[in-house]
């Protein structure tokens, strides 16, 4: 039977996990970028060989990159839009041509993920990512002082946000600022209130329908490309699934997935299925997603969240979220059987715990935690396949 091939984030020479500890874990290959290149340049095929060859030095593959990122000014059809996306269609001809199939990226505006506690203590000593909406709402209101940001709150929000915000130690206050302005993965950097609150005022314009029309366009001009040179394009959800800083998000809900797939009907356009930032939303259905949705799945994103009722929520074990492992890995394996292929999938995220504890990695990117993440994935994904092998055996017979 198919079964998934397991993979792992890479961020280049620098990261800190390497390459052989990805293979020891048991991955036959990795997912990652040319963090290097800003947004919106040429990919050149000698950078992309580069990478490529230092991945098969260590018995790995690379098949899938994440990310190759829309550019600020494609979101807002601004600037360079127009050169930035005839280098994006050159950057995709340039991957095709040294043999990467999937092309993972985003369309949210200005932050990329948020998160206010990449520290967040679980009962077991470990350290797990965290969003809470009122922890949020102080950093927009008491820190970044986004102009009308009280607006997008609710009044009991806002006073919730205020008592955390004057209860919380300085120290307390200083991480927080700090964790809810980290850089992209991978790149290292960290924003300024003054560059988010630039960033914002140029989208002052732009509400959803705005977004997802330039989205569309954005589509148009380079799906084509990528189903010609044999590439297939992975969109990653919202995270978290709803707007942030008053930002609209247009990749949030299975509707919001069905309009996209409408909007420009390929083989190429597709989706990254991401069970975390899918699942922090409740009125997201994944197992009937997947059913629906999964001839357009093209790499997925396994992990969990657990919510409360105040829309916060933090990463859980692989295992043990709000969202049932068991029946996803189920329909995946399914999904994998009808479609004659395998899909690849990483562990996404992982606690930080034991060694890790006292290194320094990107949040949610340390070695142990994603490690134990794609253990329990890998035996329940085994566990799945032999039951329905078992299963077709007694039918057959």
């Amino acid at each position: 039977m198919m079964q998934m091939e397991q993979t792992m984030r890479w961020f280049g020479p620098r990261d800190a996990v390497p390459l052989a500890y990805i293979r020891q874990a048991g991955c036959s290959g990795v997912v990652t970028a040319l963090h290097h290149i800003p947004p919106g340049e040429v990919w050149p095929i000698a950078d992309i060989m580069l990478r490529r060859d230092l991945v098969s030095a260590a018995g790995l593959s690379w098949t899938v990159v994440e990310s190759l990122p829309v550019s600020e000014d494609i979101k807002k059809q601004s600037g360079d839009y127009l050169r930035h996306i005839a280098n994006y269609k050159e950057s995709l001809r340039n991957l095709a041509a040294c043999g990467i199939k999937i092309i993972t990226y985003n369309f949210m505006p200005v932050l990329d993920w948020v998160r206010t506690d990449i520290d967040y203590p679980m009962a077991d000593g470990s350290r797990a990512l965290y969003f809470e909406r009122a922890a949020f709402a102080a950093f927009d209101l008491f820190q970044l002082r986004r102009p009308d940001a009280e607006k997008d709150y609710e009044p009991a929000l806002i006073e919730a946000a205020r008592v955390r915000f004057t209860t919380m130690a300085p120290e307390a206050q200083q991480a927080l600022y700090h964790n809810t302005l980290l850089g992209l993965p991978g790149t290292g950097e960290q924003f300024t209130a003054a560059e988010v609150l630039a960033a914002l005022s140029t989208y002052a314009d732009i509400n959803a329908d705005t977004l997802r029309r330039h989205l569309f366009d954005f589509l148009s001009e380079i799906v084509p490309v990528a189903e010609s040179v044999g590439l297939r394009m992975a969109i990653h959800p919202d995270d978290p699934p709803y707007p942030v800083l008053g930002l609209p998000r247009i990749v949030s809900t299975e509707e919001d997935l069905q309009q996209l797939l409408a909007a420009v009907p390929s083989v190429a356009n597709g989706l990254c299925f991401c069970t975390g930032s899918l699942g922090a939303r409740p009125d997201n259905d994944l197992q009937g997603m997947i059913r629906r949705l999964g001839p357009h799945i093209h790499f997925l994103h396994l992990r969990n969240t657990k919510r409360d009722g105040n829309g916060n929520f933090y990463e859980a074990p692989h295992l043990a979220g709000d969202t049932d492992m068991y029946t996803i890995v189920s329909e995946i394996v399914l999904l994998m059987q009808q479609r004659r292929e395998s899909i690849p999938m990483r562990p996404d995220h992982g606690h930080q715990m034991l060694d890790d504890l006292d290194k320094n990695t990107y949040p949610g990117y340390s070695a142990i935690g994603r490690l134990k993440g794609l253990a329990e994935l890998r035996g329940l994904e085994t566990g799945v396949v032999r039951h329905l092998f078992t299963l077709l055996l007694i039918i057959l017979t």
